[in-house]
This record gives structure tokens, C-alpha cells and sequence, in this order.
């Protein structure tokens, strides 16, 4: 006999990427920054006072709020802590739709929305986005017809890597009828001649949320720990209602005080990886690669028609050779693979195993 829910009965999980535990395996497969956490982060847990842990964590990492807001310029009432982002994405929909309600998002997208979804038994609508992977201009106007009540938009995208400009944000802010959650866990990454900030568009939209993650930016995958910005009438219901008591342990918190309060550090692996990111960029297309422009810690590739292998069995072969990357079933990827920006020993290592994959065939 089986206790599951009918919804949780019927769906499959989520599929995380694959985690070695061999050390020597090249790991170019979950978009983690290759390059170590701030200095001040083993500090911290080099002299932590293992007895404190006795007592329960401060409820909602005011010290962390605190300075990220610092950080932002903005409130600490617009911030909220959570157990990496994913914690957020279950607080929006918890909070915010009432099962059976539809969500929506693009597709392709990150994979743990539909999961989500369906543990709220809730619907999702997708519109594709289009052939260059740019957005829909009638996405918000879907969205809308469609009675979604959480609009879910990663940007930078993922898995693309494409960047949505601020005003195409803007626009979803002030069109979309839904609460909008702008997902930004790869924003670091972003050139800064772009000037892609839009967390001030916070004070202007009561329907707007964005996602921050200290996973990506700064190497702190291992930890999971995140962050999101928003209306404070959007923050208050989450922090104070939805969010499981005592969310985040204290070690947890005071390492990621450690982690966000070396920016200059921090910005430092953010531009070591971009400078990476066009170095192997111009190395994959010198071997006969498409490659999509990327504002994020990882390329979309498309193998050359001349080497007679599929993205699947290239993936395959990099793995043989202790090189993981990610390769995606469905339709529209099925001819990619998604590699992360690793150091430039490791894409050196990346670029030469493929010059000799494709030496034999």
C-alpha cells in the first residue's frame, strides 16, 4: 500500500548532477566556481567554538541580512535567508499559489521548477523561448491569459547562458499580474561593462523577487546558503510565516557572513572566470564548436557535424577520461552539452582531451 500523494505518486524527482567523489576527476558539470571560498571563510571555521552549537542559531540571520543588505543598498527587511536558493523557490510557491494554481516559465529552464511544481500540485505553463533563445515578447501576456499566479525567469539563463536585458525585467515587473521571481544565481558572472543591475526595481514593483545564491559567485556550493531581495510586503509573509523555524544552522551563518564580506576577493574569481570563459570559448570554436555567448560560469556547445559523435557519446568519452560535463535529453539541447567555466589548467586539460577524441575519429 502506498501513502504518497496522487501528485507525488505520479512524478519523477529531481536529477542532481553527478558528484564524484575521486578528486582527480575534472568536474565540469554543475557550475560550481572552480577557485576557493574567501580566505576568511576557513577562518571561520578553523576557530569556531564547537560548543555553541548547543543552542539554537539566531531564527533569521540578521547578521547576514544585515550585511547583505549593505552590499545591495537596499533594506534588511527586502532580504531574506534561506537554505540555498531552492529553499526560496519552495517558500515563493508555498506562500504565494494555492495548489492547482498554474505556474509558468520558459523552456528550456532550470529543471527543479516543474519539480516543485508538481509537490505543490500545481500546473506549469511553458513558452518556448525563441530559435536565438531570446524571450518571447508576448511571454507576460501568456503568462497572464494563462491565470498564472509565480512567474519563474532565470537570468542569466540557464542552461543558455543568455542574458535578458533590464528593460525586457522591467517589463515582465510591470506587465505580469503574478508575483515574478527573477532567479540570479549566476548575475556575478555577467560582464560589468553591461551594467546589469536591476535589485533598485525592488522599490517600485510590489510583485518582484530576486534570487541570490552564494553556490556559484562565491564557492560556497558545499554550504547552501542563499538569499532573496524583494518587496518587503513579499519578504515579511516568507521570513515571518512560511520559513521553517531555525532554517539555517549557526556555523552555516557565519560562514557566509565570511564568504559575502570579501568582495574585493570574490569579484576577483568572478573576473578570472569571464577571462576563462572567452579563453575557452575561442578554443572549443577553434576545434569546429558552435558555441552560444554565455554571461554566466558555463558555455552551451554544439560538437562539429565532421566528428561523427553525438553530445551524448562526447560526453561519454570525456567521462571516461575523468572529465564530467552535462548533457541534457531533451529536445531542444539534445544536440549540446553544457560545460562550467573550470581554471585554465583544467579547460587546458578539457580542450586537449577533445583535440584527441576527435583525432580518432
Amino acid at each position: 500500500m502506498s501513502y504518497e500523494r496522487q501528485n507525488i505518486r505520479s512524478m519523477d524527482g529531481y536529477s542532481s548532477g553527478e558528484q564524484p567523489i575521486d578528486d582527480k576527476v575534472i568536474k565540469l558539470n554543475t557550475n560550481e566556481n572552480p577557485y576557493p571560498p574567501a580566505p576568511g571563510v576557513q577562518e571561520v571555521i578553523s576557530g569556531f567554538d564547537g560548543s555553541k552549537l548547543r543552542r539554537y542559531p539566531p531564527p533569521t540571520a540578521d547578521e547576514f541580512r544585515n550585511l547583505a543588505a549593505k552590499i545591495h543598498g537596499v533594506n534588511k527587511n527586502q532580504i531574506i535567508a534561506t537554505r540555498g536558493g531552492d529553499e526560496l523557490l519552495r517558500l515563493l510557491l508555498t506562500t504565494f499559489v494555492d495548489p492547482l494554481d498554474p505556474i509558468g516559465t520558459t523552456s528550456p529552464t532550470y529543471s527543479l521548477y516543474p519539480v516543485l511544481a508538481q509537490i505543490q500540485n500545481c500546473p506549469v505553463v511553458e513558452v518556448e523561448l525563441e530559435d536565438d533563445w531570446s524571450l518571447p515578447t508576448d511571454f507576460a501576456t501568456r503568462m497572464n491569459a494563462a491565470g498564472v499566479k509565480l512567474t519563474l525567469v532565470v537570468n542569466p539563463h540557464a542552461p543558455t547562458g543568455k542574458l535578458f536585458s533590464k528593460a525586457q525585467v522591467r517589463d515582465l515587473a510591470e506587465t505580469l499580474d503574478s508575483v515574478l521571481l527573477i532567479d540570479e544565481a549566476y548575475i556575478d558572472f555577467v560582464d560589468p561593462d553591461l551594467n546589469h543591475d536591476c535589485l533598485s526595481m525592488i522599490n517600485e514593483f510590489d510583485n518582484l523577487v530576486f534570487l541570490r545564491t552564494l553556490s556559484k559567485g562565491y564557492s560556497l556550493a558545499g554550504l547552501r546558503f542563499g538569499y532573496g531581495i524583494g518587496t518587503e510586503s513579499l519578504i515579511k509573509p516568507m521570513l515571518e510565516k512560511t520559513r521553517d523555524s531555525y532554517n539555517l544552522d549557526l556555523l552555516s551563518q557565519k560562514v557566509a557572513v565570511a564568504g559575502i564580506a570579501d568582495q574585493a576577493y570574490a569579484a576577483e574569481t568572478w573576473q578570472k572566470t569571464r577571462a576563462e570563459r572567452k579563453h575557452l570559448t575561442d578554443a572549443l570554436e577553434s576545434l569546429g564548436f558552435s558555441v552560444l555567448p554565455s554571461q554566466t560560469n558555463f558555455l552551451l556547445i554544439t560538437p562539429p557535424s565532421d566528428i561523427g559523435l553525438s553530445a551524448l557519446q562526447i560526453q561519454n568519452k570525456l567521462k571516461q577520461n575523468d572529465i564530467l560535463v552535462r548533457y541534457f535529453s531533451t529536445s531542444r539541447l539534445s544536440d549540446r552539452i553544457r560545460i562550467t567555466i573550470g581554471t585554465a589548467r583544467e579547460n587546458l586539460q578539457l580542450i586537449e582531451t577533445l583535440r584527441s577524441i576527435a583525432r580518432e575519429f
